[in-house]
């Protein structure tokens, strides 16, 4: 996808102020039997079309509105995907802005979980 400068900026910029994983981190938390939310951001038929194993749907344009209500603790690990990272990154600030304090962005999103044949699932 061609990003503009702006949008660009604005990932950048949330980058600096969140933590980010990669599937090796996804990984090594399943294996280890180490609880966690992981949330897959893209829109209904992103989602719809297929996502990671295990994975529960939360699109960007409303997880500020529902994150409390499926997450209610504030220090629970969470763990947000996109399809390359960018919005789970803005999602990923968001959440630290309303209070979330274990909140993981996964770099390169859909497309890193794909390329290193993670379980998929309809």
């Amino acid at each position: 996808m061609d990003h503009t400068s702006g949008f660009l900026q604005l990932v950048e910029a949330a980058r600096r102020q969140i933590r980010e994983c990669t599937v090796s981190d996804v990984q090594a938390r399943i294996e280890g039997g180490e609880p966690f939310h992981f949330i897959d951001v893209r829109e209904d038929n992103e989602f719809a079309a297929g996502h990671a194993a295990g994975a529960r749907h939360l699109g960007r344009g409303i997880i500020e509105r529902d994150i409390e209500r499926l997450i209610p603790g504030r220090a629970e690990p969470i763990i947000l995907y996109c399809g390359g990272g960018f919005r789970s990154a803005l999602a990923a600030e968001s959440l630290q802005k309303m209070g979330y304090s274990n909140v993981f962005s996964l770099a390169g999103g859909f497309r890193a979980l794909r390329e290193e044949r993670f379980s998929m699932e309809r």
